[in-house]
């Protein structure tokens, strides 16, 4: 189970001609003439707030910035890791991409050198979404019920399994169905093919679902409960409890306790050169009124309000743009230091491993790679973060 902290923001890796590019780091900042993006499918929350970030880059640079839609973690890292993609707009599948577990722990991925550049906290929360027409109130009412899983998308699975526990439950304990996308998954729900599905409150499949014949009501998650929250932290410790004031079927008059960790986070890998991750960085910070409003979330983005000492590190490009800015400190430059001695530690261990004869089999391949991975930290003096 996973007990670490979660992750954290932004990003930018190219799979354009980068080198060739020149950027000023003044008033004048110089794009390249063509960016791709990737983020969740097309209508959710970070594919909305990706396209307004690429519609000020056109307006205030020229530059034409492509939003490619993908269905899960893997899918949209793997433009990344090729270098087809600028940044991938990510969400708490960044740290599990980092430490390389799930389908991160696999022969073909392991630990992502992952590092971000802005993410976003706003009025909405992430959840479980609930099909009105249950008659699901709270979510210990999910027994039985069915429960969307994405394939490949480890953020969302385990998100989803956070959230249950937080009610004492189990993936035993529901019925899980599972879809090939984001999209599908909330379609399914819609089409009555499933109950519940996890996301943002803001997420445009949700707002459909609650437009719909069946309805949407998200089961809350009250702060008070210390035991629920005990659990759920102990699934997905990178959850932290937010009044929800927006969202579909949400209002500031009809807030809901749920739950909430930033998303999207744009991200980048280690090897971006710092000048260009800087560039984007500093064009979305200086530039954050031409696209605050241009997508529910996107207003979370502002520099100052940036979530600080996540455990996934800030690209040093993008350190440069929030000092620039007053929001960087001494103590989050320490905290930063020793998460990218943490993507260090991984990927000695990761070299380790294969250098070992690992099994060929997936299952006893990922299994022994976890006890490699639990060693090295435990002798780095670090936190797993994951039960083995």
């Amino acid at each position: 189970m996973l007990r670490g902290l979660l992750v954290l923001a932004p990003a930018l890796v190219a799979g354009i001609s980068f080198a060739s590019t020149r950027y000023s780091f003044a008033e004048d900042i110089k794009l390249p003439a063509t960016l791709t993006f990737t983020a969740y499918d097309t209508g959710t929350a970070g594919f909305n707030i990706a396209v307004g970030v690429g519609k000020m880059m056109k307006d205030k640079y020229g530059t034409d910035v492509r939003v490619l839609p993908a269905g899960n973690d893997v899918a949209r890292l793997a433009p990344l890791r090729a270098k087809r993609a600028a940044s991938s707009a990510m969400g708490s599948g960044t740290y599990f991409a980092q430490e390389g577990v799930f389908e991160f722990g696999s022969k073909e991925w392991g630990p992502q050198p992952l590092q971000t550049l802005l993410s976003t906290v706003d009025c909405n929360c992430a959840s479980l979404g609930v099909a009105a027409d249950t008659g699901v109130k709270e979510l210990k009412d999910l027994k039985g019920k069915r429960v969307g899983f994405v394939v490949g998308s480890p953020a969302l699975n385990q998100n989803s399994l956070a959230v249950l526990a937080f009610a004492g439950l189990t993936q035993k304990d529901v019925k899980a169905v599972e879809f090939a996308s984001y999209g599908a998954m909330w379609k399914g729900l819609i089409n009555n093919d499933v109950d519940a599905a996890f996301g943002t409150t803001i997420t445009g499949p949700a707002k459909e679902a609650e437009a719909s014949p069946r309805g949407l009501i998200w089961p809350p998650l009250p702060a008070k409960d210390k035991e629920g929250w005990a659990r759920m932290q102990k699934v997905g410790s990178f959850f932290f409890p937010q009044a929800a004031t927006c969202g579909a079927g949400i209002s500031p008059q009809k807030p809901v306790e749920l739950g909430n960790y930033p998303y999207p986070i744009f991200v980048a890998y280690a090897s971006q050169p710092a000048d260009q991750v800087y560039a984007v960085t500093k064009a979305m910070i200086v530039n954050y009124d031409a696209y605050k409003d241009s997508a529910p979330g996107a207003g979370g983005l502002a520099a100052d309000r940036q979530t600080k000492n996540w455990v996934v590190p800030v690209h040093p490009g993008a350190v440069k743009a929030l000092k620039e800015a007053g929001q960087w400190s001494d103590a989050q430059e320490a905290h930063n230091n020793q998460l990218i001695k943490r993507q260090e530690v991984l990927a000695a261990a990761w070299a380790d491993y294969g250098k070992s004869n690992p099994a060929s089999e997936d299952k006893a391949f990922l299994d022994g790679w976890m006890k490699a991975r639990a060693t090295a930290l435990a002798k780095a003096n670090m936190p797993n973060g994951f039960e083995e």
